[in-house]
C-alpha cells in the first residue's frame, strides 16, 4: 500500500473514488449521506462519482421519490476493479484519505 508521505494528487483521487465505490456498495446512499459519512464536500463527491466510468466502475442513481434528489447511487459493476482488495485494505485508505483524523480500527 501507499505512504502517506508518497500519495500524489492522482492517487488520492484514484483512492477516493475507491473509498465512494465501496460506501455505495456497502449501504444505500445520497450526496447528503455521504457527506455525513465522509465530510467531504458536495462538490468533490459529484465529481468523484462522475468520474467512475474513468477507473471501470459503474453507478447508477436509483430514483426513489419524486423528488430529483430523492434516491440512492448503486453500483452495477466495478469493472476491473477487485472490490474485496478494497474492503481488505479499507483502514489504509481511509488513514490516506483524513491523515489527521483518529479513525477507530474495527
Amino acid at each position: 500500500m501507499l505512504q502517506s508521505e508518497h500519495v500524489t494528487k492522482p492517487q488520492l483521487a484514484f483512492l477516493r473514488k475507491l473509498y465512494l465505490a465501496h460506501l455505495i456498495d456497502d449501504q444505500q446512499h445520497n450526496l447528503l449521506s455521504l457527506h455525513k459519512v465522509t465530510g467531504m464536500p458536495r462538490r468533490t463527491l459529484q465529481d468523484a462519482i462522475a468520474a467512475f466510468s474513468d477507473i471501470g466502475i459503474e453507478v447508477e442513481f436509483v430514483q426513489d421519490g419524486v423528488r430529483n434528489n430523492a434516491g440512492h447511487y448503486r453500483i452495477n459493476t466495478w469493472g476491473p476493479v477487485n472490490s474485496a482488495w478494497v474492503g481488505t485494505h479499507l483502514s489504509q485508505i481511509e488513514r490516506l484519505l483524513h491523515p489527521q483524523a483518529v479513525i477507530p480500527s474495527a
